[in-house]
């Protein structure tokens, strides 16, 4: 399994719109990936605009159509101008 943990930062008071963005995208990753096993957006409790996706695929080619699905690249253009800065992806093997 691959796992995948991106760090983003919003812009200041944009963060409830990037949350309603990422659970549109939660619901379109579920009823079209069938090899993302995880999809999850977490928040600082010390920063609340500072988040981290976990994600967890079952190989590869999940990650790769993940990055190729037609929602994730419509959601990638509607949260682009709500981060304040390019997010730090890092990719791991789950043990």
């Amino acid at each position: 399994m691959i796992a995948v943990i991106a760090e983003v930062t919003v812009k200041a008071g944009a963060g409830a719109e990037f949350e309603a963005v990422v659970a549109d995208l939660i619901t379109q990753i579920k009823a079209n990936e069938p090899g993302n096993l995880t999809y999850q957006l977490v928040r600082s409790r010390t920063d609340a605009e500072h988040y981290r996706f976990f994600e967890l695929y079952s190989d590869d080619a999940a990650v790769e159509a993940h990055g190729r699905s037609e929602h994730f690249r419509a959601a990638g253009k509607l949260m682009a101008p709500l981060l304040a800065g390019a997010p730090k992806i890092e990719y791991f093997t789950a043990v």
